[in-house]
């Protein structure tokens, strides 16, 4: 065999590669406030329980900030501030909960 034989047909091209890929994937919406903050989008268990505290995180956490965003009192901003601070705590330990294995 010669080095002529062992040459590729075509070259690759990258393009047409990532034409593909976006073909496959489905298009994705922006995550909202509270799905960041929960991390919704991470969940290397695969546990539903898991999906289903950190939808329930997300949606309390999506509630105080539009009502933060709305409030005219400084302390009442804090309050949300503080409530959004301790459900991503609590989400966290209810995760770290479901995935207990010990």
């Amino acid at each position: 065999m010669n080095s002529e034989e062992l040459k590729p047909t075509h070259e690759p091209n990258s393009s047409n590669l990532e034409s593909e890929l976006k073909q496959t994937q489905a298009p994705q919406r922006e995550l909202t406030f509270g799905e960041k903050a929960a991390g919704v989008s991470f969940n290397p268990s695969n546990l539903p329980e898991v999906d289903q505290l950190k939808a329930a995180a997300a949606e309390f956490i999506d509630q105080c900030n539009i009502l933060r965003g709305v409030a005219v009192s400084g302390e009442a901003k804090r309050y949300y501030s503080k409530a959004i601070s301790h459900m991503e705590d609590a989400q966290m330990n209810a995760v770290k909960a479901a995935t207990w294995r010990g």
